[in-house]
């Protein structure tokens, strides 16, 4: 094992973190907080706008208006990432995207003592389109700055900064905090604090190396960026897996979406990045969060201590994150992935058969708490760790941000549409739901056995190469003048 990377390699990493998934992971938690405190907000506006209450239903509407917008726009910053990688670099773009956070911070903020919900709205909108940019950005800068026997335990740095963000919104959204009902809006417009660090820090450090070197062609730059992130003593290697990506991709221009869906050197790389977004946000994650205070209830846990009890949902998913960070390199991302999915559909059979009999032994709500808390340790060793870190490593420099804004768009879609149809699934079918959740989980891990191949310790030249017999299958792949790989049918000789 190589020696750990230097301090300003480290720093570096923290600076495009703190502003970047943590601001995902912050905002995922701290809506939870002031729900009433917002709704009342909402109705004393209305009232003194109309004269009148407003009606349950509607109020019901607004209040899930301003939590899913965040999901809207996080699907439209997923589109715009990749498209804002290629003009203005993987720093650049980070930096950029803050002015969506503070306008959002500051919106959220004057929502209360303008009297206006509506800037609720508008504010949730531009940090979801900033959420949505920094999940496609940070885990390609961090992939590509990494060096590449660090490459997984770095690449971990997304998933860790998010679970981060969620723990640290269920903190400082207590009653003690930021949680009173005087409060609320202070709380919300906090979005500014990381945003603000993120602008102090991350200038002093440099941009991708590899988008310097292979997409802007800029040797003498990139050089500097290895030096400045790896030591003068540990960055040849490096620059030698670069020079021989160039090689490989060189004549090449970044690829459209569009030219991604259409490519067959990088079907299958895109079939697999798409089946394991989609699969991270179906696999009953959000069942687990929906159960766990219903759960709480039943162990005998006051009402008054299930949100700290909650919290410690947030810290099992960040320790998960940790480990995953630590064993990465060792295990592999194969493993843990197959073994995080195998786990969790352990874990939803015994949750359906402990929720069934919840009633019928006192001790059986304390084991279906066990089973929640091993569903989310097995969600952050697996699947909710490794899935960024998959869809940064299976392509190359040329395809890497219209992958990212593929997989990226999918991911939030699918959440989009499990926040909307999570709520009748639980109405209908009740605690039975973690049998879909079961089956999706069975057949993901499936998938993953039979597609993916292990991906630790190889250049991403070196794992194009081992997607491409089952993406020629039937097929011979030639190289065209420009430099990309096509493919030649067999009948045709």
């Amino acid at each position: 094992m190589h020696g750990l990377p230097p301090a300003t390699f480290a720093l570096a990493v923290f600076s495009a973190g703190i502003g970047g998934t943590f601001q995902y992971g912050y905002n995922l938690s701290i809506i939870n907080a002031p729900t009433l405190d917002v709704q009342a907000f909402i109705n004393e506006t209305w009232s003194v706008r109309i004269g009148t209450n407003l009606d349950s239903g509607l109020l019901k509407l607004l209040w899930s208006i301003i939590v899913s917008i965040f999901t809207l726009g996080g699907f439209l910053g997923a589109w715009l990432g990749g498209h804002l990688t290629i003009k203005f670099g993987r720093k650049g773009t980070l930096l950029l995207v803050n002015v969506l956070t503070l306008a959002g911070s500051a919106l959220m903020g004057t929502s209360k003592p303008a009297g206006i919900f509506e800037l609720l709205i508008v504010g949730r909108f531009l940090v979801g389109l900033h959420s949505g940019v920094s999940l496609c950005v940070q885990p390609m800068y961090l992939g590509e700055i990494a060096p590449k026997a660090w490459r997984g335990a770095i690449s971990m740095g997304s998933s860790i900064f998010i679970t981060l963000g969620i723990l640290t919104g269920q903190v400082i959204g207590q009653r003690e905090l930021l949680g009173r009902e005087q409060f609320w809006h202070i709380l919300l417009s906090t979005v500014c604090i990381p945003a603000l660090l993120q602008l102090l820090l991350l200038p002093w450090f440099p941009e991708s190396p590899r988008h310097l070197f292979i997409d802007k062609g800029l040797e003498a730059k990139a050089l500097q960026s290895l030096r400045q992130l790896h030591g003068v003593n540990s960055y040849l290697s490096e620059l030698e897996d670069i020079e021989k990506e160039q090689v490989a991709v060189q004549l090449q221009q970044s690829k459209t979406l569009w030219e991604l869906l259409t490519d067959r050197a990088t079907r299958w790389q895109l079939i697999t990045v798409v089946t394991v977004n989609v699969g991270q946000q179906l696999s009953g994650i959000n069942a687990i969060y929906f159960y766990a205070t219903y759960v709480f209830n039943k162990a005998g846990i006051a009402q008054a201590y299930i949100p700290y009890v909650t919290m410690g949902t947030g810290a099992c998913e960040c320790l998960s994150a940790l480990c995953c960070g630590l064993m990465i390199e060792c295990l592999g991302r194969r493993v843990l992935i197959l073994g995080g999915y195998s786990l969790m559909a352990v874990w939803c059979t015994l949750i359906t058969l402990t929720l069934t009999y919840q009633a019928s032994y006192f001790w059986m709500p304390y084991m279906t708490m066990t089973f929640l808390f091993a569903f989310i340790l097995s969600f952050g060793l697996g699947p909710g760790g490794v899935t960024n870190i998959v869809t940064g490593e299976l392509f190359t420099q040329t395809a890497r941000p219209a992958a990212y804004m593929a997989s990226g768009s999918m991911n939030w879609l699918s959440f989009f549409l499990i926040s909307i149809t999570f709520p009748f699934i639980v109405e209908s079918m009740q605690h039975f739901c973690f049998l879909v959740f079961l089956v999706e989980c069975l057949l993901i891990t499936l998938f993953v056995y039979i597609v993916l191949p292990e991906t630790k310790n190889k250049s991403f030249v070196e794992i194009e190469k081992e997607f491409r017999a089952r993406n020629f299958r039937g097929v011979s792949p030639t190289v065209t003048a420009d430099g990309d790989v096509r493919d030649v049918r067999m009948s045709n000789f």
